[in-house]
């Protein structure tokens, strides 16, 4: 049994249960019986818990995320750090990870990628915007709701795990989704984050991670070197925009991301009102080729001297080829004769001297020349040696991740299907290939249901289990009209556009979490679909998510501040009061808009009616001797700590003073207003049963 189960961590989190296990932590659900809710714990295991600089910087990050507070973001509760447990408690997600949802679901079409995607992004902008660097975004770590949005989990856990730069098991528990610079061990920012959400988006839309190999630290390699499959070639139906978006995202230089994600969320939202968009920026997909780098050729050895003059400036000192030092004189021109010659016998060597110039001349000329010739021959031989080791090594990886592999797989030849008739049970009498339909064209050769093209083409050799696309013919350009793409455009504005080409628009309203209200979800017909004069066009149109509901309190006889507060607690937000002549105590409500224990949408207008308080009146000269008036206090009553709620009431003399209210779990007093005169005794009832009796004293 595992060591936690059934301890108290610091006198108020009880263990019940494992709901998951990390590679440096477990994760517990637990109850707080502080606040009588259920949690989830992550403890840190022992072996990382023994080292002081880790949980030191453990604590640190839970208390930076902790500072985090956004509907993307899982809530950070409490951070502990003690000799018996370091932990963090965190909100209990009642849903599955992404990881599991992509598991269940397979390829997700890019609607739903784009809702999930914009989601992450808002919690890493706001992570992003107080410091916070997540550094393992993965389907891992992103829960899927039931309602269907998605929070992510662990924000700043994966700093502390970036402790070591080298390529341990630990550090790359998350290699396929790590960014290049992350890979290396070096600097991250908020675009390594970048890099891994468009991973990310890459697998939902292709149902594979863009790198792969035998063990992480190849795939790790893989990350560093980029030139990742353009999504497309995995799946032809993703849209170029969105397909931009995600080569972008995960390029392989970290300038050439997105700066932020709120820069990566601008482009989601263009795309998502125009999915035919297509950004005018340059990313790796638009590339028909990609460059090898040049490999620097070093022909001469450097000093001392130049690599510190390389290491401050960056470049390398000039230097002369080989052997051009500083020439003597000696090495230019004949040694000069002594001053102390005489001008006579210098006229008369002047011949020998001129001659003996010119043979100097042609003698260093030769010399120049022949380390000309051998300085370029060292060169080409260099030049040539780099092309060679190039060419090989290409040679290499095109014969080991292409010719062997491919001998170590069947291949089966492509049939001819271009003039063939389409039918769905292709896939059975070809299921040697994967058939992926392009969408259809209409073509004036080809009849409608006929095969116009297929890749590879008929005759190839492919690896069998390969991707067969074709294209099916429409047939001939109808003279009819044709169904627009409304998807995305509003209701109403549809709607009047069809009414005035002679359709009969439908409205049908469907809840979606992709959609905003009044958006059209889709059409019947859909789109490209052939319409006839007069006819029916129904557009299902978005309502939005689903409505949350719950049910009304009873707040009548409440203060008014007391009753707000109660129905906030129960989700309702939209509450306002006005104050109406009442002989009830000043501050009391005496009125709700919605009836106790209706079941009403918490986005509701709550309107509650308070008493302005009885008018103060003179009292009468004719008597002699008045009562003293009633005195107002504000009353404070203790209550039971209880786990389910239940029903007080108040009672004095056998008379209920305050209607019975609902108590919910954790409320530990009730505070209302109440009048009296001298010593008044009030009875406490919890779910009709006498509770205790409270001694009131007025001054009065």
């Amino acid at each position: 049994m595992d060591q936690y189960i059934g301890r108290f961590l610091d006198d108020r989190y009880e263990i019940l249960e494992i709901i998951g296990t990390g590679g440096m932590a477990v994760v517990y659900k637990a109850r707080c019986h502080r606040l009588n809710r259920l949690v989830a714990i992550k403890i840190l295991k022992d072996e990382f818990a023994q080292d002081e600089e880790f949980r030191r910087r453990f604590r640190a990050e839970g208390e930076a995320v902790a500072m985090l507070s956004h509907p993307n973001i899982v809530q950070v509760y409490d951070v502990s750090s003690t000799l018996s447990a370091n932990y963090i408690v965190m909100e209990l997600i009642d849903g599955i990870s992404l990881k599991q949802y992509m598991e269940k679901k397979g390829v997700l079409n890019w609607k739903e990628t784009l809702h999930f995607a914009m989601q992450i992004a808002k919690g890493l902008e706001h992570a992003h915007s107080r410091g916070i660097i997540h550094r393992d975004i993965k389907p891992h770590n992103v829960m899927v709701l039931k309602n269907g949005s998605v929070k992510v989990m662990d924000f700043g856990i994966a700093r502390v795990m970036s402790k070591s730069n080298t390529l341990t098991k630990e550090a790359l528990g998350s290699v396929h989704y790590i960014s290049p610079e992350q890979a290396k061990g070096g600097h991250t920012d908020n675009r390594s984050d970048i890099y891994s959400l468009g991973v990310v988006m890459y697998e939902m839309m292709t149902g594979r991670p863009p790198y792969d190999g035998e063990s992480p630290v190849a795939v790790a390699i893989q990350h560093i070197n980029g030139g990742a499959a353009a999504p497309s070639s995995l799946n032809p139906n993703i849209p170029k925009g969105l397909e931009q978006i995600i080569m972008k995202s995960m390029s392989l230089e970290i300038k050439d991301r997105y700066v932020s994600a709120t820069e990566m969320l601008q482009d989601m939202e263009e795309f998502r009102k125009n999915p035919e968009i297509v950004f005018a920026y340059h990313t790796i997909v638009d590339d028909a080729t990609r460059t090898i780098p040049t490999i620097p050729i070093i022909n001469q050895r450097m000093t001392t001297a130049d690599k510190k003059v390389q290491a401050r400036t960056g470049q390398a000192p000039e230097r002369s080829s080989e052997g051009a030092r500083p020439r003597t004189a000696a090495q230019g021109s004949q040694i000069r004769h002594s001053t102390g010659q005489s001008a006579a016998v210098r006229n008369n060597d002047a011949p020998q001297r001129a001659q003996q110039r010119r043979k100097n001349q042609q003698i260093q000329q030769q010399r120049q020349q022949r380390e000309e010739r051998s300085r370029v021959a060292t060169t080409a031989v260099v030049v040539c040696s780099a092309v060679a080791i190039i060419a090989i090594v290409i040679f290499l990886i095109a014969l080991f991740n292409g010719v062997l592999l491919n001998q170590q797989k069947e291949l089966v030849e492509v049939p001819y299907l271009i003039g063939d008739m389409y039918s769905e049970d292709m896939q059975d009498k070809y299921s040697d290939f994967t058939i992926r339909l392009q969408p259809g064209q209409y073509d004036d050769v080809y009849i409608k249901g006929q095969i116009m093209h297929q890749e590879p083409a008929g005759g190839s050799q492919v690896v069998v289990g390969s991707d067969l696309v074709i294209t099916v013919s429409l047939g001939e350009e109808p003279e009819t009209a044709v169904m627009e793409n409304f998807t995305g455009s509003d209701g109403e504005e549809t709607k009047t556009l069809l009414s005035g080409q002679g359709y009969i628009p439908v409205t049908k309203q469907e809840a979606s979490y992709v959609y905003e209200a009044g958006v059209v979800i889709r059409t019947e017909p859909s789109a490209g679909s052939e319409l006839t004069p007069g006819q029916t066009v129904y557009l299902i149109v978005s309502t939005g998510p689903d409505i949350i509901t719950a049910k009304m309190p009873n707040v009548l006889g409440l203060e008014v501040s007391r009753a707000k507060e109660i129905l906030e607690q129960g989700g309702f937000t939209n509450v306002t009061t006005e104050e109406v002549e009442s002989l009830k105590p000043k501050g009391e409500v005496i009125f709700q808009s919605v009836q106790k224990n209706e079941e009403v949408d918490v986005t509701t207008q709550i309107t509650l009616q308070v008493s302005k308080g009885p008018e103060e009146t003179e009292p009468s000269t004719e008597d002699p001797w008045t009562e003293p008036e009633p005195e107002k206090v504000r009353v404070n009553f203790d209550l039971p700590e209880r786990e389910e709620p239940y029903v007080l009431s108040i009672f004095q003399d056998g008379k209920e003073v305050v209607e019975a209210q609902e108590v919910q779990p954790g409320i530990t007093s009730f505070i209302c207003n109440l009048t009296g005169v001298g010593t008044v005794t009030y009875d406490l009832y919890i779910d009709g049963e006498y509770y205790t009796s409270v001694e009131v004293e007025y001054t009065r």
